[in-house]
């Protein structure tokens, strides 16, 4: 990168964050905690809530949180530490050419829940509307969301901060109010919930893995947040703590949604409860606070494998995300579950090689010469992406502690011969 790219490039896509420009705890808290207000997790808070009792619930999401929560704040650690994306700090890991994997699958699957979340949000706006007796075409939302979204993500981390700090407190009072009313309009209602059983109950170990799989692919792109805190600590914190605020209140309203109103979104449920304007803000908030995001880590990883500026690729990403988003929305998510279960390995990958085999300690990336292809990284990827489709078990957790396992023993039966590709040039 010239002067000139440096200049232009606020969010540092091929490069650290200089430690003038990290942020305290409370910007990175609310950009972490938008992070983790995902709709999808509100359908795994609906399948939790229905398959376990109050005190099952209780423990799978605590369990579940535990994991995420050390899984994305060692994370967290490593971006603070060295002021580095998900993509860049694949590079010391997998070399210069072999971070293209992580980044194209990071990136691609990240397009496509991008996509999902804006027909998530068109198809419920367009039944919303049409019971004001307004009809309109689903492609309205889709290209007016496409574009709010695409927005924020093209101007970087200041606006994910902001759209973050004006939309986690809208959707947690809004959802709190909800919550509240359920049991205000229902005297029987902690009776419900407190005596319910499951008519097809779920394990503790199904109910654990389904609160992991939830969100551990996305939390993968922890670092790329992170990477702006003042220091490990904050970041460690901010993240932990979102995890287990955000994704418990997600879970939360999607069991109550599901319990009492058949649904595991908070906006149908404050729709059924004749709230719809607060039902369509609090639905298009939480969609945005996960797809600006979604949409900045895929501009980054493109970023990583094509060399342009982030900004202008989230743009491109946006423009496919939002045309192909009901498509997406009909025939994409299998596929992304699909890529999903090959992204918690890479974490691992990276988590194992920084603190086992790098004692948490780079080289500038701009001075040292890494390798194209470190083929004992990508061999541990393989491995852990092919035992994590084995279903038994925490199918993530079984991936990543096979990828791990398999990067410790080809590093030291083949130490040297482990790299590939001549030493590249340093960016």
């Amino acid at each position: 990168m010239d002067s000139k790219t440096e200049m232009a490039d606020r969010d540092f896509s091929l490069e650290f964050v200089p430690l003038e420009q990290r942020r305290g705890f409370w910007s990175m808290f609310f950009v972490m905690m938008g992070f983790t207000f995902f709709s999808a997790s509100m359908w795994t808070g609906a399948n939790l809530g229905s398959g376990l009792t109050l005190s099952g619930f209780a423990a799978a999401t605590l369990c579940g949180n535990l994991i995420l929560g050390a899984y994305c704040g060692s994370l967290a650690f490593m971006a603070s530490k060295t002021g580095l994306s998900i993509h860049l700090l694949s590079r010391y890991t997998f070399g210069v050419k072999g971070s293209y994997i992580p980044s194209f699958v990071l990136g691609f699957t990240q397009i496509g829940w991008f996509g999902v979340g804006i027909a998530m949000f068109a198809v419920p706006v367009q039944a919303y509307l049409e019971q004001l007796h307004i009809q309109c075409s689903i492609w309205v939302p889709v290209v007016i969301a496409g574009i709010l979204m695409t927005s924020s993500a093209y101007f970087g981390i200041r606006a994910l901060m902001i759209i973050s700090v004006v939309a986690v407190p809208a959707v947690a009072v809004f959802g709190g109010i909800s919550a509240f009313k359920v049991f205000l309009d229902n005297e029987n209602a902690w009776n419900i919930l407190k005596n319910f059983t499951p008519e097809t109950p779920l394990t503790l170990s199904a109910a654990v893995a389904l609160a992991i799989g939830s969100f551990i692919s996305g939390g993968t792109c922890t670092p790329d947040f992170v990477r702006f805190a003042k220091n490990p600590k904050n970041a460690v914190f901010t993240t932990v703590l979102a995890f287990f605020i955000g994704n418990s209140l997600m879970f939360i309203f999607g069991a109550v949604g599901g319990m009492f109103f058949k649904t595991n979104d908070i906006s149908n449920v404050l729709v059924a409860q004749g709230m719809l304007i607060p039902g369509i803000i609090v639905l298009g908030l939480n969609i945005w606070t996960t797809n600006d995001n979604a949409l900045y880590t895929s501009g980054l990883g493109f970023a990583n494998i094509t060399g342009y500026p982030k900004k202008y690729l989230v743009l491109v990403n946006g423009l496919i995300g939002t045309v192909l988003s009901v498509w997406l929305y009909n025939n994409f998510c299998g596929y992304l579950n699909f890529l999903n279960t090959i992204i918690p390995p890479v974490g691992a990958v990276l988590m194992t090689d920084f603190f086992l085999f790098r004692k948490q300690h780079y080289e500038d990336l701009k001075q040292v010469q890494l390798p194209a292809v470190q083929l004992s990284a990508v061999a541990a990827w393989v491995c852990g992406s092919a035992v994590a489709f084995i279903p038994w078990g925490l199918q993530a957790i079984n991936g990543m502690i096979t990828a791990a396992v398999v990067l410790i023993v080809f590093k030291k039966i083949f130490p040297e011969k482990s790299d590939s590709g001549n030493p590249s040039e340093s960016v």
